[in-house]
């Protein structure tokens, strides 16, 4: 091994040790070694009371420079034609002027570092590099167009580093045929109308259209670097591939895939086999995944737009089975129960930090999936899917940021899921937010296999959460901690679910919740919250749109809601109900205030119809059109439409 290449190695090895969560698989998924935030730590003493241990926990905040560098050589586009070597290309042969190069049976022959300047036609041969020594190869495409029938346009055999420039003001084409003639029935390499087994940067401003009709686009079975150009890329089965790393700075990609958009591939070595995108654009159609990192994917910036599988309509259709013992939440399949292709969007078998970037995501399975942690710092997600619409088999993490799901089986699922800021809105078939243990499949579209475990937490500190879900609106198989932010759910119509969903307890001390569903199901927080809560029962289903109005003895406005679906059971929490408070429940009438996500801020509300009045005597305080009744000890109203029985078991939900 080249001594260039050795110390990249341990650069990248000393800098995951310290902060590359990805490392770690995602058998840690319970006990995540990052540092503990408040939240986490509040609820560990919280669900602990009850002999539960709770380890949620951060991850690191990792950032493209802490996993990727770009140097000097991977910016160089500069050279000078005293010294570069010229390769001119004239369809079956070229023209060499300077050294080490030469021509053999139409192919070009490099076997010196150096800088090379390519034009041209070569319409049946390739570009072969293979220099032994130490060194950069400075490959500058300057308006070239090579084919090859069968093997790849460019064959990086062997060198320390190529870097490859597209020239400014030049357009690039290289393309393969449909099949490659290889040496024995062993040998499968290269694989790509560009490949390397080096090392490899592409830089400049220039532009480049890759056609792969035999496999893959661009291939590096080391380091793969992308610092800038316009580079577009048809493939008959991945983009672009890089095996140890994928790094990007900048550039603006099209690629069109029957396979995944683009990929790393190293799962031998945990060090390696990440992605990190710093910029640039992205539009990407891709029969599979369209980012897939086999270790960690960080991205911090950037604007994609992803369609993977043919879109959100193609994927797996799927339902909730309610009857026959089935577990709740379970999810079946109505069409064929085999394997099929993952068609994802961002996919990682390690963490997947988002810091920022602009994201437009159709995908027909997950939008975003990590079989360990998924952490969201910043940036803007619009996102469509067939099935979820971020998955972690782990640890969610929202810390900030814009999320819109506006089409999903289920919204947001993971082992632990924290949410301590940005907006977020999910509208779900089944469940919006779904806390649940266990792993997701890592392929196609079959069932989840997340089980019932106390363990398991929803933590909210902060930020807003709007919910529009069929099935339940916040569903945990453990607890629920909410110390702050803002919760609106607009839950199910159906009484075999809830707009709140816990197995454990609903522990509140901070923050503003509304959350109107059906009644079958229905749950306020627990007794034990610090926080007070009114769950409201009517005696008939309410229809969409109906304001439901909370106000003091004062006259003071606590909650102004209009639901945007049917519903018959409303649980209000917030900071300013009272202990010993005299209120007043109203339904129906206007309000000439504003409304975000249905809750309505200043003006002034008329024309409702009193339902009823009350004092609140406890942490909860269950009404119906009678006034106060009593309600069950875990946060379950009383019988005969204010609560209702469970299928019991620990299955998954």
């Amino acid at each position: 091994m080249k001594k260039g290449k050795i110390r990249r190695m341990l650069g990248i090895l000393l800098i995951c040790t310290v902060v590359l969560t990805a490392c770690s698989t995602a058998a840690s998924q319970t006990t995540p070694t990052a540092e503990v935030t408040e939240a986490a730590a509040n609820t560990a003493s919280t669900v602990g009371s009850q002999s539960q241990t709770v380890t949620a926990a951060l991850p690191a905040n990792v950032k493209v420079s802490d996993v990727a560098t770009f140097d000097e050589e991977d910016h160089a586009t500069d050279w000078n034609a005293d010294s570069a070597t010229v390769i001119k290309m004239n369809g079956t042969s070229a023209a060499i002027t300077g050294s080490g190069a030469a021509t053999a049976n139409g192919s070009v022959n490099i076997t010196e570092a150096g800088t090379y300047v390519l034009n041209g036609t070569l319409s049946d041969g390739q570009i072969v590099v293979n220099v032994q020594d130490e060194g950069v190869v400075h490959l500058v495409l300057n308006g070239v167009e090579i084919h090859d029938n069968d093997s790849a346009a460019i064959d990086i055999k062997e060198a320390d580093k190529v870097v490859m420039t597209l020239q400014e003001g030049t357009v690039n084409s290289i393309s393969d045929g449909k099949d490659y003639v290889f040496a024995d029935a062993a040998t499968d390499e290269p694989s790509a109308a560009l490949f390397s087994k080096a090392d490899l940067t592409i830089n400049g401003t220039g532009k480049l259209s890759v056609v792969a009709s035999y496999n893959d686009g661009i291939t590096s079975k080391d380091d793969l670097k992308i610092v800038s150009g316009t580079i577009a890329i048809q493939a008959a089965d991945d983009g672009i591939v890089g095996k140890d790393m994928i790094a990007i700075e900048n550039g603006d990609l099209t690629i069109k895939a029957e396979g995944d958009g683009i990929k790393s591939t190293n799962d031998a070595e945990a060090a390696l086999g990440f992605i990190a995108i710093a910029g640039g654009t992205f539009q990407i159609e891709a029969g599979n995944d369209g980012i897939q990192a086999e270790t960690a994917l960080v991205m911090d910036g950037g604007t994609y737009t992803l369609t993977t599988g043919g879109g959100s309509s193609n994927g797996v259709v799927k339902q909730e089975e309610m009857g026959g013992g089935s577990p709740r939440g379970a999810a079946s399949t109505t069409t064929a129960t085999e394997e099929t292709a993952s068609t994802k969007g961002l996919k990682a078998g390690g963490d997947i930090t988002v810091n920022s970037g602009s994201f437009a995501i159709d995908s027909a399975d997950d939008a975003v999936h990590s079989n360990s942690n998924v952490t969201v710092i910043g940036g803007d997600m619009e996102i469509a899917t067939g099935d979820d619409g971020i998955h972690a088999d782990a640890l969610v993490t929202i810390a900030g940021g814009s999320i819109n799901i506006t089409k999903s089986y289920e919204g947001i699922e993971g082992a632990n899921i924290t949410i301590s800021g940005g907006e977020t809105h999910v509208a779900a078939s089944d469940d919006g937010i779904n806390v649940a243990g266990g792993s997701d499949e890592t392929s196609g579209g079959s069932a989840d296999q997340f089980q019932a475990s106390s363990s398991n937490l929803l933590t909210i500190s902060g930020g807003t959460v709007s919910v529009d879900a069929a099935g339940d609106g916040l569903d945990s198989n453990g607890s629920i901690v909410m110390t702050g932010g803002t919760v609106i759910v607009n839950g199910p119509t159906n009484n075999g679910n809830g707009a709140l969903d816990y197995d454990g307890s609903f522990d509140l001390s901070g923050g503003t919740l509304v959350a109107a569903g059906s009644s079958g199901m229905a749950q306020a927080a627990s007794d034990s919250s610090s926080q007070f809560t009114v769950s409201m029962t009517f005696p008939q289903t309410q229809q969409a749109g109906t304001l439901v109005h909370l106000q003091d003895s004062d006259g003071n406005a606590i909650m102004t809601f209009a639901p945007t679906k049917n519903y018959q059971s409303v649980v209000i929490s917030s900071p300013e109900l009272q202990s010993g408070g005299s209120y007043t429940l109203y339904s129906g009438g206007a309000s000439t205030g504003s409304a975000a996500d249905g809750i309505y801020t200043d003006g002034n509300y008329t024309g409702g119809t009193q339902i009823t009045s009350f004092e609140i005597s406890s942490s909860v305080t269950w009404l119906n059109e009678s006034g106060v009744t009593t309600g069950g000890n875990t946060g379950r109203g009383p019988g005969g439409g204010g609560g209702g029985a469970r299928p019991q078991g620990g299955s998954p939900k």
